[in-house]
C-alpha cells in the first residue's frame, strides 16, 4: 500500500479523526495531511516542530527495544485531542483527532491495516 493510500484508510475510518500523516525519520511530512475543512490547532512552524520532536522521540524510544519489545503505537490523550503515533520501516504514522474519538476502537483497526 502507497503512503498517500495508507493516510486516506485511516482518514475514513473515523470523522473525527483530523489528521493522518506519514513523518520521515527527519520529522519532514511525506504523505498526507489535515482532513479537509478541518483547522489546524496549531500554527505551520509549530507543527513543524511536533514533527521534528516526533521523530526523536521514535527514535529514543527504540533504545528500549530489547528490553520491552518493540513499541506498536504511543498515544498522548490532550485536553483537545488525542495524538498516535505508528512507528512504520523508517517512517512515523501520524494521527490526530478529537478528544471524543473512540480510541482504544481506532488504535486497535490501524494496528490492523499496519499489519
Amino acid at each position: 500500500m502507497d503512503l498517500e493510500s495508507l493516510c486516506k484508510k485511516v482518514m475514513d475510518l473515523d470523522p473525527k479523526i483530523r489528521f493522518a500523516g506519514i513523518i520521515n525519520d527527519k520529522g519532514r511530512l511525506v504523505a498526507g495531511g489535515m482532513r479537509e475543512g478541518m483547522k489546524p490547532l496549531e500554527s505551520s512552524k509549530d507543527r513543524e516542530m511536533l514533527f521534528m520532536e516526533l521523530a526523536l522521540r521514535v527514535k529514543m524510544r527504540k533504545e528500549f527495544d530489547k528490553q520491552f519489545g518493540a513499541v506498536k503505537f504511543a498515544m498522548s490523550y490532550r485536553e483537545k485531542c488525542i495524538i498516535m503515533s505508528f512507528p512504520l520501516e523508517n517512517n512515523i504514522l501520524y494521527v490526530s483527532a478529537n478528544a471524543s474519538l473512540d480510541f482504544k476502537k481506532n488504535s486497535l483497526t490501524i494496528l490492523k491495516i499496519l499489519h
